[in-house]
Order: C-alpha cells, then structure tokens, then sequence
C-alpha cells in the first residue's frame, strides 16, 4: 500500500487585482503591485447576535497585509501609478494610508512620501511607515491640511496622489462587497462602516451596485456609516476645523468623498450616524471580550452603530448585518489597556505557587 501523503489540491489567493481582473481596470499589461491583500475573513459573530436578535457578520479587514483595509485601494492606486511611469507617490494619512503606501510603494521599488497630522497618529502605524522606508513628514496641521498639500503637490510636481480623491483607491475597495456577497450569497440586508474620508462606504456600495447588476444579488443593502461625534461633518452638514476624537482613523473634518457617501446614502436608503468616544470604547471592549476580534477604536464605531441602531429597533429581528472592522487593534493597542474610568489596567502579580494561582483563577482539584 503506498504512504505518500495525499497533497489537497488548493490555490494561493492572488490579491484583488488578479482575483476580480474582470471587473477592474486592468489588462494583462498591467504591472500588478500586490502583497496578496483581500480574502479576508467574514465572520459569524454569535455574541452580537444574541445581543441584537439580527444576523451578524463581521468583515475582518485588519487581516490585510499591512493590517487594514487600506490595501485593496491601495494595490489599484500604485499599480496604475506605475503603469502611468509614476516613480514616486504622495499621500496624506491618519495612520493606516501612510502604512499602505510605504509598503506597496517599497514593493514596486519607487519613493512613497506621507504627509500626517503631528502628533496626531499611532505609534503602531508611524513605525509601519517608517519600516517600509517611507518618507515622512509630520504637518503642523490637521489631516485636511495635510490632504490640501498632498493635492497640491500631485497637481504642481512629479508624484503621482494615492488619496481615496483617486478613484482607483474606490475601484479596489469595492472589492470587499464582491466577497461579502461570494460568502453570504446574496447582499445583506445592512452593511456598517466607520466613516472618516467615507470613501469606503462609497466603494461598499459602489460593489454591491456592481453584484446587483451583475444578477448575483437581488438587492441593495442599507448603508450605515458612523462618525465619531467630535468627527461628524457628514451628520452636522458642515467641515469640522478641528475634529477630535480618540478613533484617529476617521479623525477626518472634510472627507473627500462626501458628495459621492451622500449619493450613495441616498441610493441604498441609508444612515450617517456619530458615535462618542465612550461608546466607541465600550465597542471595542465587546468585540474583543465576546466576538475574538481585535480592532482600532475607529473600526469598533461599527459595533457601536449596530447595538444602537438594534435598540432603536432600526435593525429587526432575523435581519443580516455586515459590520465592516477596518483596522487591526495591534495598530493603536493604547485603547485596549484603559478602563472605562481612564485607568490603566495592569495583569495581576501573584507568586511562584500553583495553589495561589488556581485560587485566584477559580480552580478547584478535580
């Protein structure tokens, strides 16, 4: 009888851009810039079920290569770049945009530059971008400063501009709708998203414009962005000049893709809610307590979103919901070590003694 092993026939996912080809702007020429971004997981989440009565689904996108969403867009952003002959890109970030660039920029071989808001991004991202040797300066500014100038040096010199204002950020973006509906089989009945730029929430709904036209779907889901509420133009109707909020991913006062989030609401017979930052950290706190899933504050408005939105009995029983978690909670784990109070929450001490120990687990001798 023969011992070799039986291999399992499988196949490496091979990034959004080759995956969904047929739906992006690319041909065969086209120099695909890839980390193998994409694929992530949607999750069942029991927890948020039980808490809600709703189906719910989570979208795990801190499992990307650089640990957010970031890199579908940005896979598109810098491979049309260098199809154009781009040897340098620029961006303006929070974090997660700056982390993304220097990486794909490090990738294809050219120069990634990264204006961010002094002061103002998490440690856990600076030292991405800085590791993949990305060139970063720090603006005495907000994010909008930031994004003023990165425009206005794509317009006047040589970089090639790699903001969500690039349409190519949206177009591999949308991909993550394409896999929501490939897992449930239809498009949920509501998608939640944090909103900063909102140019994720223009790329969901963008995707599953896409599927229900493509005849892979039946309907549209309701779009529901959240904002944090020291950070919500798209609620107030007004620029925010000095948002502030502890979720620095969606930090944002004038999102660039606003008119496009306001026309999608419009279509999907959405939402655009703010959250405050207690709730933003009780979220955070429920996803990795109950769910297993560690997120950046921003991502966890998502959950905040929901809980609300089932108690106003906005989201009905049996009703399926996709919540979109759009960074790792490894990018800003400051958060995850305070209490409700401010505190910060230390492991308990206790001595080399295994009686001890059991006791204050709760142990008791089988």
């Amino acid at each position: 009888m023969s011992t070799t092993p039986q291999i399992r026939e499988s196949r490496q996912w091979r990034g959004v851009i080759r995956e969904y080809a047929d739906r992006l702007d690319v041909t065969d020429a086209t120099p695909v810039v890839t980390l193998g971004e994409g694929g992530t997981p949607l999750l069942p989440a029991p927890a948020l079920s039980a808490r809600t009565g709703a189906k719910v689904w989570v979208k795990f996108e801190g499992m990307n290569p650089t640990g957010s969403f970031k890199d579908r867009g940005m896979t598109m952003a810098v491979t049309k770049g260098v199809e154009a002959g781009a040897k340098a890109i620029i961006c303006a970030s929070t974090g997660n945009t700056s982390a993304s660039a220097a990486a794909y920029a490090a990738h294809a071989g050219i120069t990634a530059a990264v204006l961010v808001p002094e002061g103002k991004i998490a440690m856990g991202k600076l030292s991405q971008a800085i590791a993949h040797n990305g060139r970063l300066l720090q603006v005495r500014g907000n994010f909008d400063d930031c994004l003023e100038i990165a425009r206005e040096l794509a317009d006047n010199y040589p970089v090639h501009l790699v903001n969500s204002v690039n349409n190519d950020r949206i177009e591999g973006q949308k991909t993550a709708a394409f896999e929501v509906v490939e897992v449930l089989r239809e498009a949920p009945d509501f998608h939640i998203v944090p909103v900063g730029n909102a140019g994720n929430y223009t790329a969901y709904h963008r995707g599953y414009t896409e599927e229900l036209q493509r005849g892979v779907t039946t309907k549209m889901p309701r779009m529901f962005g959240f904002q944090a509420a020291g950070s919500a133009p798209i609620v107030l109707g007004h620029v925010v000049k000095n948002p502030d909020t502890i979720a620095s991913a969606i930090r944002i006062g004038n999102p660039a893709s606003w008119e496009l989030a306001i026309a999608a609401r419009e279509n999907s017979d959405g939402y655009f809610g703010a959250i405050d930052d207690a709730r933003i950290l009780e979220a955070q706190r429920i996803l990795s307590s109950e769910v297993g899933i560690f997120v950046e504050p921003a991502s966890a408005i998502s959950v905040a979103g929901l809980l609300e939105q089932a108690e106003a009995g906005v989201i009905g029983q049996g009703a399926t919901v996709v919540l979109t978690v759009t960074g790792h909670g490894l990018k800003d784990p400051q958060w995850a070590l305070r209490t409700a109070d401010g505190s910060d929450i230390q492991p308990e001490s206790v001595a080399v003694d295994t009686a001890e120990i059991a006791d204050v687990l709760g142990l008791a001798k089988a």
